[in-house]
């Protein structure tokens, strides 16, 4: 590769070729989403999120910005931001890995392989290890409530048609209880 920025387009050409809903937001190639669903034989299996990505100039040697958009009920990902506890991702990033390794490798692998020692969310990670069975139940509950296909849809076409910056009733039904990552005014 001779820059990043070839680099960049050649990845997010990647992932826009593959079976991913990619949006990108302002036209660019540096800030976008992608339409995630949870892993086969895992309890995210249902689940539908659309996952806000955003690529540092330096990419690939520096790690993209990944967090969940809507909510999800994880020990390693921050309910109310979205943010993801992924050392991969956070610490152990290589030029080597590219955004198809983040949605074909690492962010199923988070979703399949939970760690609650090394919490974002500390009410997951503790019913986690006390109830499993609960946790579960919990987990189901939030893809059914939070991660739809329609919900989605409708929240990534409000992006791409610019709309990004519409008040709470006109934004797709969603309010600050619903999606993760709004902050407060």
């Amino acid at each position: 590769m001779s820059s990043p920025s070839k680099r960049r387009e050649m990845d997010v050409m990647k992932l826009m070729m593959s079976d991913y809903t990619v949006e990108t937001i302002n036209d660019g190639l540096n800030d976008f989403n992608v339409e995630f669903h949870g892993p086969k034989e895992s309890l995210y299996e249902s689940g539908v999120w659309k996952i806000h990505v955003e690529l540092p100039d330096a990419y690939p040697y520096k790690s993209p910005s990944i967090g969940f958009v809507n909510k999800i009920y994880h020990p390693n990902v921050d309910e109310l931001s979205g943010s993801v506890c992924l050392d991969v991702i956070n610490q152990s990033w290589s030029p080597m890995f590219d955004l198809l390794n983040v949605f074909e490798v690492f962010l199923p692998q988070l979703l399949l392989y939970p760690n609650p020692s090394d919490p974002l969310n500390g009410d997951a990670a503790s019913l986690m290890m006390k109830d499993r069975k609960q946790y579960d139940q919990k987990v189901k509950e939030y893809c059914e409530q939070y991660a739809k296909k329609e919900n989605i849809t409708n929240s990534i076409s409000e992006v791409d048609s610019g709309n990004e910056d519409t008040s709470d009733e006109e934004s797709g039904g969603f309010s600050d209880d619903d999606v993760a990552g709004h902050a407060d005014p």
